[in-house]
Formats: C-alpha cells, structure tokens, sequence
C-alpha cells in the first residue's frame, strides 16, 4: 500500500514542484514562477503559487488529483474502489479523488502524479521533461 509519504515524495520529485497548505491539507503545485500571484507574504510581496496538480486529504488515506471532467466517469466506472469524486465538490472542477489503499505501487501512484502533474505544469516545463518515464491514470 501506497502512502501519504510516498505521494509527497513521489509529487516532490517532479520539476518545479513545491508543497503548500491550502484549506489545511497539502497540495503539491507546480510552475510558481509561471502560476497565478497569491496573496501577500509575511514580507508583504507577493508570492507565485503556482497550479495545484495533487493534494493529499486531511486523513491521508486518500489524495485529489488534476483530471478532465471528460475522463472521471469512465476511470471511476473502470475502479470504483480506486477512484471517486465527492458530489457538490468536485463536479465543475478537473479534479478526481484516489484512494492511496487502492494503488497497487509506487510505480502506479507515480504515473497518476506524473499525469496530473502534466496537466498543471507550464508548457516549457513539462516539454522539458518530456524525456521521463510516460504515465497516466
């Protein structure tokens, strides 16, 4: 079984990705000098954000994660233990929930990140990447 630990790791370990607190969870986001401007720091500027591309929930046990709304029903139709979205939450969002019990391994946790990651991440940067390992959900 997959974990918290390895999704932060796994998530880490992409190009120009950085962990912040939204809505008390993690999320894993990419491209900060490219994302939009959040709010002003404790130095009073402004700080690049980036896009949000994974987030872990608050009891760890399962993470969100970028998806189009085009593929959600087929993946959760397929492994409905896998993959879920929470009605009234996630329904106008590209967004799909995964429950960490249900990945086989790190391997396949890492292909879900890689995908999302893609998604999210500026062009030039995951052009750049475009040499790694192919994944997705």
């Amino acid at each position: 079984m997959v974990t918290a630990e390895d999704v932060r790791a796994i998530a880490l370990s992409l190009p120009e990705t950085a962990e912040r607190l939204a809505w008390g969870m993690p999320t894993f986001r990419v491209g900060g000098a490219a994302g939009k401007t959040g709010k002003a720091g404790k130095t009073g500027k402004t700080e690049k954000t980036g896009k949000i591309f994974a987030a872990l929930a608050d009891d760890d046990a399962s993470m969100g994660v970028k998806c189009p709304r085009e593929e959600r029903a087929e993946l959760i139709a397929t492994e409905p233990e896998k993959f879920f979205v929470r009605p009234g939450h996630d329904d106008h969002y590209d967004w799909l929930r995964v429950r960490l019990a249900a990945i086989e391994d790190t391997a396949e946790l890492r292909a879900i990140l890689l995908d999302a990651w893609r998604q999210a991440a500026p062009r030039s940067v995951a052009d750049a990447y475009g040499g790694a390992e192919e994944g997705g959900v």
